[in-house]
């Protein structure tokens, strides 16, 4: 999910290795069309960014130089690869590596910005509290255990698409989701 400008929350649509239609024709072998090629994977790589670092401001200066680097490596991009979206994933989960190493992994996220919501300020303390629980308990996660779960959740990738990512198999994937979300809740 993704929190528009005006307040409202949109749902990302999955992430599919057969992806539709409209978008397989963004992004021909040649050149794709990148004005639409932003406006369609934005949000998927926004999310999976901020689920990844657990800030707004930090998500966006990331989905910004996720996007430029994926501009200036588009030579590089090989559709017999991997898909368009799976490559920019790629390059969204290598920006996030890089940033999270720069952070020094002793040093602690930023917290959660606070998220717009509906309904009294008891019930947004209340998700705000929630969101930052979830966010210092994923922090006890190995990082793979956090790229997955941020790539399952975050970008709604399904286990094939994360297992293409990661070079894991999609057992592994789901072996690995299963055990993290369990190792969660166990922590909650």
């Amino acid at each position: 999910m993704i929190l528009g400008h005006s307040g409202r929350i949109f749902t990302l649509m999955a992430l599919e290795t057969e992806l539709p239609n409209r978008f397989l024709a963004l992004v021909s072998a040649d050149a794709p069309d990148w004005d639409a090629v932003y406006a369609e994977q934005l949000p998927r790589v926004y999310n999976f960014l901020r689920y990844r670092v657990g800030n707004d401001t930090i998500a966006e200066d990331l989905t910004s130089r996720t996007f430029e680097k994926a501009w200036s490596a588009r030579d590089s991009y090989r559709r017999d690869l991997a898909g368009f979206a799976t490559w920019l994933l790629r390059i969204a989960s290598n920006v996030a590596i890089d940033h999270l190493r720069a952070l020094r992994l002793h040093s602690p996220l930023d917290e959660v910005n606070e998220l717009a919501a509906d309904g009294t300020p008891e019930d947004h303390n209340a998700l705000a509290s929630d969101i930052a629980r979830l966010v210092a308990l994923m922090e006890r996660l190995p990082q793979r255990e956090q790229e997955v779960l941020a790539l399952k959740y975050g970008a709604e990738a399904t286990n094939r698409t994360i297992a293409r990512l990661t070079g894991l198999s999609e057992s592994n994937v789901g072996t690995i989701i299963h055990r993290a979300v369990q190792t969660l809740r166990e922590l909650w």
